[in-house]
């Protein structure tokens, strides 16, 4: 931690705010501001370039018109944007009685690197061949739900009965339940039993 004469409101956090950068290693990093002063008065792992004496931009009068509750409430996660191009992901939190804000900042950018490229390794780069696949009932029935619980940003195992119902509604319009044994492969598809599927189709037919 560096460090100056701080203000007594400081001590009792420091254990806290060690354990969050010993944790979370070097891509956080724990700021003590002090409001009254207008001073950063203790940081712990500092990787965002500030210094313990620096400005807090968080005194009188920068907060001069800004809604007092703004320091009785933890604020965030919040973006915001590191020296170099970072992307930060920040949390400020009111202690001792407003007199100083704890802010604890994440540089998440290696995490959205890794789920970006985790993302491009497993994305299809090629349309469905549609000749391959125009036989196969099951292929048909597991992409038909997928799509329409896609659509309506739902979860297929989540479904109330009157969407489950019309989702299997238009599934038997398209014929897709023409073929033997595709009534138990709707109902894994969709969580549900066999004998619910066949009620479904029973109420809709």
């Amino acid at each position: 931690m560096s460090s100056m004469s701080v203000g007594a409101w400081v001590e009792p956090y420091a254990p806290v705010a060690e354990g969050i950068v010993s944790l979370f290693g070097p891509w956080v990093e724990v700021v003590a501001h002090d409001v009254a002063a207008d001073v950063i008065v203790a940081i712990w792992n500092p990787m965002s370039g500030r210094r313990v004496g620096d400005s807090s931009l968080l005194g009188p009068a920068e907060l001069d018109g800004v809604d007092a509750t703004v320091l009785e409430t933890v604020v965030g996660p919040y973006p915001k944007v590191g020296t170099h191009g970072e992307q930060i992901s920040s949390v400020s939190i009111p202690v001792a009685g407003g007199k100083g804000v704890l802010c604890i900042n994440f540089d998440r950018s290696r995490v959205v690197a890794a789920a970006e490229l985790l993302d491009a390794f497993a994305r299809p780069s090629a349309t469905v061949p549609q000749r391959l696949f125009e036989r196969d009932w099951r292929e048909q029935i597991s992409s038909t739900v997928e799509e329409w619980c896609r659509q309506r940003r739902l979860v297929r195992r989540d479904l109330t009965v009157a969407q489950r119902q019309e989702l299997v509604g238009e599934m038997h319009h398209m014929g897709m339940f023409d073929t033997r044994h595709a009534a138990e492969h709707a109902a894994r598809a969709l969580g549900v039993s066999r004998a619910t599927v066949y009620a479904d189709l029973k109420g809709v037919r």
